[in-house]
């Protein structure tokens, strides 16, 4: 079977490719972005992927999708924004914007596998959007509860709390699925 790629899901009109933009977002040697997406998304989807420096990696009208390392080449879309203006600040959030609904169903969900053999943080979507592969679409929104495989299954009685709290099917199922030793 083929690869799926990225715009074989987003169908990114043709018009759009080339004012679309990815920023990369990577541990920044003082805090893993990958913790931060866990404990509160927006700290990536606006603080990380909006920041302003002395580098401007959108401009008005663009569509901007942020993309965060998960590990091992592979990378977690956790949002899609049309950038809707550009705010006269430095070191901070410097664009206002708006996510594009079409692809929601996607933030947190999809997975994708890319080797950046370059340091850019930002990227043009056209020069990235045949490498970017589609491995995996998770059933709910990332949150660091890998699900191990049926043979794996093994729980404190907190895990197990928060499984049934939160309903996290892939969970349930391999539950139902054990069979006692």
């Amino acid at each position: 079977m083929d690869k799926i790629l990225i715009n074989d899901l987003l169908n990114i009109p043709d018009s759009d490719i080339d004012n679309t933009r990815l920023k990369l977002n990577v541990f920044n040697g003082n805090t893993d972005p990958l913790e931060e997406y866990k404990r509160d998304p927006d700290k990536i989807n606006i603080e990380w992927f909006l920041w302003h420096n002395q580098r401007r990696y959108f401009h008005t009208g663009q569509i901007a999708i942020c993309l965060l390392y998960l590990y091992d080449d592979k990378w977690l879309l956790t949002t899609i924004k049309r950038i809707t203006k550009e705010l006269d600040v430095i070191d901070d959030v410097g664009f206002a914007a708006e996510e594009i609904e079409e692809y929601r169903k996607y933030y947190g969900r999809l997975v994708l596998k890319y080797h950046n053999t370059k340091r850019r943080m930002g990227r043009t979507y056209e020069s990235m959007m045949d490498e970017l592969e589609v491995i995996e679409i998770l059933s709910t929104a990332y949150d660091g509860d890998n699900f191990p495989g049926y043979e794996n299954v093994r729980l404190s009685f907190t895990q197990l709390e928060t499984i049934i709290r939160k309903k996290r099917s892939g969970w349930l199922d391999a539950l139902r699925n054990q069979k006692a030793v």
